[in-house]
This record gives C-alpha cells, structure tokens and sequence, in this order.
C-alpha cells in the first residue's frame, strides 16, 4: 500500500509518500508545495497553486490512500481560518483524486511516532529519520507529513483488524453494520 501524508499551511504544505508492505515502511518521497511566491492577498491563486500541487504528488506516485492533519483553532481566528481554507483544498484535491482520506491530530501522530504527544518538531523529524532510514533529516513540514503517512500505516492495520472482529463494514461513509457499534 502506498500511503500520502499531507500536512497543510497556506504558505507551505508537506508531503510525505510512504510504501508499506506488512510491518516494513519504505520513504518513497517528500517535500513542500509553497504559495510564497504569491503574495498574501491572493487567497484564490494560493488555493490553487495548493490544490493543484496535491493533485500532481497523488497522480505522480500513484497513491492507495491519504492521510491529512486536522487543523484545531488557534489564538488567531483568522488564521485558523485561512489555514482551514488551505485545509479544505488539500483535502479537496485528494478526494478528487479518488483516494480515501484520514484525518489525525497532530498530537495522535506525535503520539504515533516519537511516543510522546507534546514532542517538538526535531524530535518527529528525527524519528521520521529513523523509522525511514533517510540519510538525512526531512524538512519540518515534509516530517510532519511523512509522519500522517506513517500513522496511518499503523492506525489502519489496527482499524482493519477491529473490522474484521467485529463485523463492521468499511464503507468509508463512518457508518457502522446496523447502525451501532458493540
């Protein structure tokens, strides 16, 4: 399986492609989709050049699933605002691409990879690094989004598993066979 990280901001977005084949994860690639070279008030052009850029990395590596961070509010309205914006058309240009997405916290994929859900960003990059074995350490939004991928990687074994067990159906709309879950 062929899993895509996204970690969306309006001025740079990460992603990170993994491949995973039983436990083994393999880098694949990772990098950023920046608007900086568009200035600040053209949120149109900006979602496009994000919109775009996720659809090209999706299409180019030819990805089984997608996993995104969820945006939490922050002490800036309008900044949580523009960064659901971003959000919304990286999250947008992968359903577009037929792949299912995921969604996790950036406190569940701290948890996920360095085992601690207040970790700061050199401690993730540093365990991307290792749980990857790159020669070197990935970009903070590049780890960031390798770090999703890798969380899913884990999350959905963990999540195919309870389905099997319990009979539930994976219809990816969240509902569950015969409406309850045990």
């Amino acid at each position: 399986m062929r899993i895509l990280g996204i970690d969306p901001g309006l001025r740079s977005t990460g992603f990170g492609v993994i491949d995973v084949e039983g436990s083994d994860l393999s880098y694949v690639a990772s990098g950023t989709i920046s608007t900086t070279h568009l200035e600040k008030a053209q949120l149109p052009a900006r979602l496009k050049v994000l919109f775009d850029g996720v659809s090209e990395v999706a299409q180019r590596y030819q990805c089984d699933a997608a996993s995104v961070e969820i945006v939490f509010v922050n002490v800036n309205p309008q900044s949580t605002l523009l960064l659901g914006q971003a959000r919304g058309a990286c999250v947008t240009a992968l359903v577009h691409a037929d792949l299912p997405v995921a969604e996790y916290t950036a406190l569940q994929m701290k948890q996920a990879v360095v085992g601690y859900g207040r970790a700061d960003k050199t401690q993730v990059q540093e365990m991307v690094r290792r749980l990857l074995a790159l020669p070197g350490l990935p970009g903070p939004d590049a780890a960031d989004a390798l770090g999703l991928a890798i969380t899913h990687a884990h999350a959905a074994k963990a999540m195919a598993r309870l389905a099997q067990a319990d009979g539930v159906i994976g219809a990816g709309s969240g509902k569950y066979k015969a409406g309850r879950s045990r």
